[in-house]
C-alpha cells in the first residue's frame, strides 16, 4: 500500500509541490513531456538544485515570457477546464487538475459573493498557476499513491500584497480552502500557505495528522523562494506499509427520513451529493409515523466534508434536519491496473485481502469505451476483467 505524506512544517505552495515531487524521484523529463500536452506556450520551467538552511532540495520556477502578455491574462473556470480537457493528458490527471481548480473557484466565489463560473482567478488563473496545478497533478498521479496524508499546516502570519491590496495571512481564499484542516502559526512573518497550495492539498488529502507507520522509499524537498529562520521547504515522503492498522479511516455518516418529496428529485440529489464529496449514497424504503411510506437518504463522506453534504440535503430536499455520526471503516489496500480491451484501455481497481484479489473495472472508463465503440457495456466489463485475470495468471 503506497503512502504519500506531505510534511508542511513551512507551509505549501504550487511550486513547492513540483519541487518536492521532482526531488523525490519524478523525472523532470517526464514532467516536461506531459506539460507539453497542454498545448499552451509562453513559459519556461526552471528547475535548480539549491539549499535552504543547509538542506538540499529542488527549486521550481515557472518563468513567463512577459512579452507575450501571459502575466496579465486572467481566466475563468470554463476557460481552464477547456484547456485541460482539450489536452492529451491522462484522464486521471485531467480529473485531478479540474477538481483542484473547481475547489479554488468555489473558495473565490464564496469570498467575493460571486457565481463559481463568473470568477476570474486573478493571479491563480494566470499561466504560472495553471502549470503549477496541472504539473502537481501529473507528478502525484504518476506515483499512484493509495493514501495521501498530511501534517497540520504552518500558515505564517502578517500580511501579503495581492491584487486587492494588503490582505491578512492566510489570504482569504487560502483560509476558505483550509476549513476543517488543522493549521497553526509559529509567528513567522510570511505567507507560508498560498491559495494554490491549499487547493492542491485540500483536494488530494483527506487525513491530516502525524506520519503513519511506513517504510520509506523516497524523500523530496521542494524549496520556497523566501529565506526564513526555518528551512523554507515542503517535505514529501513516499513509502509503503502492509500494516492493517493503516487501512482504517474515520468517516461521517449522514441520514435523513423523507415522506413528502417528489421521488423524481432523488436522482438529481444523489448526483449533487457525489459532486460535493460523498463516498457513497443510498436510498432505503421505510415507513414513518402514521404508516406513511418514505425513504431514508444515507450519505457517507470523509470527516471534514460533511458540511457540504448537509448543505445539499437541507437545500435540495424537504427534510427539516440531518442526523450525523462518525464511524471507523476498514479499507482494503488497492492499486490501479490497466486492461487492454479490443475497444480501448480501461482502468481496473485491484483490492487484495489475505492473498485473494478482487478486480473492479472503472465504470466511467467502461462507459466511455462502450459509447465510443458502440458495444454493450457488459461486454466491456467482461473483457476488462478477463484481461486483468489473464495477466495476473501469466505473472503468477
Amino acid at each position: 500500500m503506497k503512502i504519500l505524506y506531505f510534511d508542511c512544517f513551512s507551509g505549501i505552495s504550487g511550486d513547492m509541490v513540483l519541487g518536492a515531487m521532482l526531488d523525490a524521484g519524478v523525472e523532470e523529463g517526464f514532467l516536461r513531456q506531459e506539460l507539453a500536452k497542454l498545448q499552451v506556450s509562453g513559459f519556461d520551467l526552471k528547475v535548480t538544485k539549491k539549499q535552504k538552511n543547509g538542506i538540499a532540495g529542488t527549486d521550481v520556477e515557472v518563468v513567463l515570457h512577459e512579452h507575450e502578455g501571459h502575466h496579465h491574462e486572467h481566466r475563468n473556470l470554463y476557460d481552464i477546464k477547456k484547456i485541460i480537457n482539450d489536452s492529451a493528458l491522462d484522464e486521471a490527471v485531467k480529473q485531478m487538475a479540474v477538481g483542484i481548480f473547481t475547489k479554488l473557484a468555489q473558495a473565490e466565489a464564496r469570498i467575493h459573493f460571486s457565481d463559481i463560473e463568473n470568477i476570474h482567478f486573478h493571479e491563480v488563473g494566470a499561466l504560472d498557476s495553471i502549470i503549477d496545478i496541472v504539473g502537481a497533478s501529473i507528478c502525484i498521479s504518476s506515483i499512484r499513491p493509495d493514501v495521501v496524508y498530511s501534517s497540520p499546516l504552518n500558515v505564517g502570519s502578517g500580511f501579503v500584497d495581492c491584487q486587492h491590496g494588503l490582505l491578512p495571512v492566510p489570504a482569504p481564499a487560502a483560509l476558505e480552502l483550509l476549513k476543517n484542516i488543522p493549521i497553526y502559526s509559529t509567528g513567522i512573518d510570511a505567507e507560508l500557505v498560498t491559495p494554490t497550495g491549499a487547493a492542491i492539498l485540500s483536494y488530494i488529502c483527506r487525513q491530516f495528522g502525524p506520519m503513519p507507520l511506513l517504510r520509506i522509499e523516497s524523500i523530496g524537498y521542494g524549496l520556497g523562494k523566501k529565506d526564513l529562520e526555518i528551512p523554507n521547504a515542503l517535505r514529501v515522503i513516499i513509502g509503503d506499509t502492509s500494516d492493517s492498522s493503516n487501512l482504517r479511516d474515520e468517516v461521517a455518516v449522514l441520514e435523513c427520513n423523507i415522506d413528502d418529496m417528489n421521488p423524481e428529485l432523488c436522482g438529481y440529489i444523489m448526483d449533487k451529493l457525489f459532486e460535493n464529496g460523498a463516498l457513497d449514497v443510498f436510498y432505503a424504503p421505510i415507513f414513518m409515523k402514521k404508516e406513511r411510506p418514505a425513504i431514508e437518504i444515507n450519505a457517507l463522506c470523509h470527516k471534514g466534508d460533511e458540511g457540504k453534504l448537509i448543505e445539499v440535503l437541507l437545500k435540495e430536499t424537504t427534510t427539516l434536519g440531518v442526523r450525523k455520526h462518525y464511524a471507523e471503516r476498514m479499507i482494503l489496500p488497492r492499486r490501479w491496473l490497466s486492461a487492454k480491451t479490443p475497444w480501448g484501455d480501461v482502468r481496473v481497481k485491484a483490492a487484495e485481502y489475505n492473498g485473494s484479489i478482487k478486480y473492479a473495472p472503472e465504470y466511467e472508463d467502461c462507459v466511455k469505451v462502450a459509447k465510443n465503440a458502440d458495444v454493450p457495456l457488459r461486454e466491456v466489463y467482461q473483457a476488462a476483467t478477463s484481461e486483468i485475470v489473464r495477466e495476473a495468471l501469466k505473472d503468477a
